[in-house]
């Protein structure tokens, strides 16, 4: 399942957060960081993903 969401994620940094985490903390500074600036998105995202 990890797989699935790091290609989410690659592609839409904020929908791979919230399959991981839901609608918390971490899924409103992605989408933050996100349209600040892709690449820190996914960059925040694959941090969450393989955080865990």
């Amino acid at each position: 399942m990890d797989i699935i969401r790091i290609i989410i994620a690659i592609f839409i940094p904020p929908l791979g957060v919230f399959l991981q985490e839901g609608l918390g903390k971490h899924f409103w500074i992605n989408v933050i960081l996100t349209i600040l600036g892709y690449i820190p998105g996914i960059v925040h995202a694959l941090w969450i993903i393989i955080k865990r």
